[in-house]
């Protein structure tokens, strides 16, 4: 018990507002990077944070036999954005994960990108680590299920399938410039393993995105042997199952449909969507300055924009089709 500490500030940092805490472990494991509020209109990945480090304070003090592998550094992603209550102030921080593209003139979105980049680097200079996990926390305008959103690669997938919710693939091909496409798409440059994760926690208004995505994160730690099985209370894979009832478990991208910047104003999603809503081919799902669009193809709704700031209007997912490969 000896090692365990628990951190405001990543080695080096001090105290900083973008980091929630930092919690090392007595033994050796992985190091899990937790960020919540990439888009400062998702404020419940942050809050499900804080209230984890709350629970880290209080595990001990009733559970002497409480232990802990690895570490845990958990962030705050858009700090400008958040405090405004906007997706993004300059343009969309889960969109711009390719460090070595950079404009003329940076943007709010740059700083917070580096200053994410410092807080993970700091962390990683010194960690004994066996391998990084990466946990993006996010919600989303529409109501409906949870879901997790993951590379291709087996050892992600896998890990993302221990969530207990339903998984995307294919969407890393599709969507540039993400966490995910940024820790698993060759960017990043780390000697250990690692495994990215992104985690779609219910709708922004929904009360209990907070508890899911405090669910998916804890069960994300116990997956990952940070803690003991029996140290995890059943209330958190309950919570995740039942949010996720009734959809398919693996599922991949079929269609996205892109919004030209031109375009934004002109676009607007017909009213009544929600994730892993069935749709057919050719139902109208939105409008735009050219008229009405419809689907392409039949699947299950995702990710139906209803806010003013956004790249991609929908998505739409099937059943992927031999999920015995993973």
């Amino acid at each position: 018990m000896q090692r365990r500490s628990e951190r405001q500030g990543s080695r080096g940092l001090g105290e900083s507002p973008r980091v929630i805490g930092h919690y090392i472990g007595e033994e050796r494991g992985p190091l899990v990077v937790a960020i919540g509020g990439i888009h400062g209109n998702e404020p419940a990945g942050v809050l499900a944070l804080e209230q984890l480090f709350d629970l880290l304070r209080e595990e001990p003090l009733v559970n002497p036999g409480f232990s802990f592998r690895g570490e845990l550094l958990a962030l705050r992603g858009n700090l400008a954005a958040l405090r405004s209550g906007h997706r993004y102030i300059d343009t969309d921080l889960n969109r711009i994960w390719n460090p070595g593209t950079r404009r003329e003139q940076a943007t709010s979105e740059d700083r917070e990108l580096d200053g994410l980049l410092a807080a993970i680097a700091h962390a990683l200079d010194e960690t004994p680590a066996s391998e990084l996990i990466l946990l993006d926390l996010h919600t989303t305008t529409a109501a409906g299920g949870v879901f997790a959103v993951t590379g291709d690669d087996r050892p992600s997938l896998l890990l993302a399938t221990e969530l207990g919710v339903p998984v995307i693939k294919g969407m890393l091909s599709n969507l540039q410039g993400t966490t995910l496409s940024y820790f698993r798409g060759g960017e990043f440059d780390f000697e250990q393993p690692s495994r990215a994760i992104t985690f779609e926690a219910g709708a922004h208004t929904d009360p209990t995105s907070v508890e899911r995505a405090l669910a998916a994160t804890v069960n994300l730690l116990r997956s990952v042997g940070c803690v003991r099985t029996e140290d995890v209370s059943t209330h958190h894979e309950e919570t995740l199952r039942r949010a996720a009832a009734g959809a398919p478990p693996l599922l991949e991208l079929a269609y996205v449909h892109r919004i030209d910047r031109s375009d934004r104003e002109d676009f607007a999603m017909r009213p009544g969507y929600a994730n892993f809503q069935p749709v057919s081919e050719g139902t109208v799902l939105a409008d735009d300055a050219s008229g009405p669009l419809a689907a392409p193809c039949s699947g299950y709704l995702l990710m139906p924009l209803y806010q003013e700031q956004g790249e991609e209007g929908f998505f739409i997912v099937v059943p992927y089709a031999s999920p015995s490969g993973y």
